[in-house]
């Protein structure tokens, strides 16, 4: 006997469908106000058990809800991630997303990707943060950030203001794709050979090296300042000898990960303009290069198993 499949089958059905049409969106978001892939997927997580509870018919703009879901949630993970991060050991660096995929992270527009322009965000409130990625890499409307962030729209252009001012005191113009490109495999180059001089020549003299290990060994736990300094660092960080080096697309830009014995020991990103490259960064924490290399199949059947387990429960 044909049994026709049940409404609350249906409504589900069309749950998913809605949902991983606007997930790539919903990851970007929260990713930018968090900077730590494994966060966002957390609060996309929540918004999808959200979304399957909420009473859908009632919803006139899926969109709309899902993205105001997820900045709310993206802004309360950000203001307790805060103080996780002050006991953080060394400098904190955003934590990398392949973007070979996606090299807009499910933005309309790129900005706010970028390591460097992560790591000033960081200096916003969670609130400008969220504001400032909702218009500047999403195209929100000022009207439809003020809905989201539940704030008058005077409010909202004040933030926005604010925020642009901040970062465009601290952010210089970068370099386009193939230029950083070009300086980060000059300095990697130069890294192994230990030609201090080529490494020098590279940089900017207010070069800032920042390495993320949380405590690990040998990392240094202050940012190391200065031309020579980094350049030294570079060389003298005993990560070459028998060291193969992978590119990588990491954050919309070129990234080196560096392999011994097969494992991922590191992952390098630079930031540069048309003076030189004026930040170094390197990844050494274990757990952001696996969410790095995680990350390489964040849009793919993986996600599957974690949406089809939520519906079958709550059906």
């Amino acid at each position: 006997m044909h049994v026709e499949p049940s409404s609350t089958t249906s409504d589900l059905e069309e749950a998913v469908s809605v949902f991983v049409q606007h997930r790539r969106r919903l990851f970007g978001i929260a990713y930018r106000v968090l900077g730590s892939a494994v966060e966002a997927e957390d609060v996309v997580q929540e918004v999808w058990l959200r979304w399957q509870k909420t009473d859908r018919s009632a919803v006139a703009s899926p969109v709309a809800f899902l993205s105001s879901a997820t900045t709310r949630l993206a802004i309360n993970v950000a203001q307790s991630a805060r103080v996780r991060r002050e006991t953080y050991i060394g400098p904190w660096l955003p934590e990398p997303v392949d973007t070979s995929s996606d090299p807009e992270v499910g933005a309309q527009r790129a900005e706010a990707l970028e390591m460097a322009l992560l790591l000033v965000l960081e200096k916003l409130t969670p609130a400008e943060r969220a504001a400032y990625v909702l218009r500047e890499a999403f195209d929100y409307t000022y009207p439809e950030i003020a809905e989201i962030l539940r704030l008058s729209l005077v409010n909202v252009r004040k933030i926005v203001s604010r925020a642009r001012k901040h970062l465009s005191d601290e952010q210089r113009e970068s370099v386009d794709t193939a230029e950083h490109r070009r300086l980060l495999n000059a300095f990697v180059s130069a890294a192994q050979t230990g030609n201090v001089a080529s490494l020098e020549a590279l940089l900017t003299p207010d070069a800032v090296s920042l390495s993320d290990g949380n405590g690990m060994r040998a990392c240094a736990r202050i940012p190391v300042l200065g031309r020579a300094r980094v350049a030294k660092l570079a060389v003298y960080r005993r990560l070459w000898p028998d060291a193969d080096v992978v590119w990588v697309d990491a954050n919309g830009r070129t990234g080196a990960m560096i392999y011994r014995d097969g494992e991922p020991i590191a992952l390098l990103h630079v930031a540069a303009s048309k003076e030189g490259i004026h930040q170094v960064m390197w990844v050494f924490n274990p757990s952001k290069i696996a969410a790095f290399i995680a990350s390489r199949s964040r849009f793919s059947a993986a996600f599957w198993p974690r949406i089809g387990w939520c519906a079958t429960t709550a059906v």
